[in-house]
């Protein structure tokens, strides 16, 4: 099965030159800042003379937390969005083909350079690559308004996504509810713990995995989203209810390898959006990683036809929060492929 991004169909580069050098290393440095499932940043490239390879790296599969994979497809496509979004940034147009080789189910993406002006969108959410990071503390209360959730909305199907904003008191009680009850679930799954303590408790200096100065301190506030992570040193966090913001359930139509890497794209532009528009975010994916209470999201919260891939969280940060510091990253010679 193959795609495309709405650049428009491949054509040669006029010149048949290849994109400066270093063009194409740069694109994946910026992208490596993408979402990840506990920032294992699954992901290995390979760089070519006209294109980008994009491949999954079994090695960070977590089997307790993210048993059917999920997770890790919809990090990696959110890796091919922001790729594509930093070579929009330096003018360059793009093609994708998803899943061009069927007997390696781990290249993902081939991202080739072609002639032509890149997408606006793509172009347009460029300077928010350095400014997205997953905000776990809380929101100022009060929805997200009207205007921004239609933005939203369409960044999700610009990509192939179906974003539904769970606005409705009751539908939203029963989505915290799942939240709660995926979140006890796990701790009984096989390794859910133990992929746990290693990525929140990473080595002094780690090029990966959620830091302590990345996750809300403990304290008196109300809590109505269930804690992940350990307690962490990030705040502050008084006087706000960490459920606070609105909640958002990103779907596809279909439920293939190539739906939930469109998931991941969608995903990123979503998150990239609600940057742009000066809003926190941070995705919740526990509610979909265990078979039931994903079953119960789609059926008894959203009631729709589309399958539920990731809960989004977003809303205005309180005046007053400091900026957060990016978690770490790999480099860039730990994730290339020869």
């Amino acid at each position: 099965m193959t795609g495309t991004t709405n650049e428009g169909p491949a054509r040669a580069r006029p010149d048949s030159r290849p994109p400066a050098a270093g063009l194409l290393q740069e694109a994946v440095r910026q992208a490596l800042a993408a979402p990840s499932v506990h920032n294992t940043q699954p992901w290995r490239w390979r760089i070519g003379d006209d294109h980008v390879d994009l491949h999954a790296d079994r090695d960070r599969f977590l089997p307790g937390t993210d048993p059917e994979g999920r997770d890790l497809l919809i990090s990696c496509g959110a890796a091919l969005h922001h790729l594509r979004v930093a070579l929009a940034g330096a003018g360059v147009a793009t093609h994708v083909v998803r899943l061009p080789d069927p007997e390696d189910r781990d290249h993902l993406a081939t991202v080739r350079v072609v002639s032509g002006e890149p997408g606006p969108m793509d172009v347009a959410l460029h300077n928010q690559l350095v400014r997205r990071h997953s905000d776990r503390r809380a929101y100022a209360d009060g929805p997200v308004d009207a205007g921004t959730l239609d933005a939203l909305v369409g960044a999700a199907a610009a990509e192939g996504g179906v974003l539904w904003p769970v606005l409705d008191p009751g539908r939203r009680e029963r989505l915290l509810a799942l939240l709660g009850d995926a979140a006890t679930r796990q701790q009984d799954a096989p390794g859910y713990l133990a992929e746990l303590m290693t990525w929140t408790h990473r080595y002094h200096n780690a090029h990966d995995g959620v830091p302590i100065d990345a996750v809300p301190r403990v304290s008196g506030t109300a809590v109505a989203l269930p804690r992940r992570f350990p307690a962490g040193t990030l705040g502050p966090e008084d006087g706000c209810s960490i459920g606070a913001g609105t909640l958002l359930a990103l779907c596809t139509r279909d439920d293939d390898t190539a739906a939930r890497l469109r998931a991941g794209e969608a995903t990123s532009a979503v998150l990239l959006t609600a940057t742009h528009a000066g809003l926190a975010s941070a995705p919740l994916s526990q509610a979909v990683e265990v078979a039931t209470t994903r079953d119960r999201l789609r059926w008894e919260v959203l009631g729709v036809p589309e399958h539920p891939q990731l809960i989004l969280r977003v809303g205005e940060r309180p005046p007053g929060f400091p900026p957060l510091l990016p978690t770490p990253r790999r480099p860039l010679r730990f994730v290339m492929q020869s």
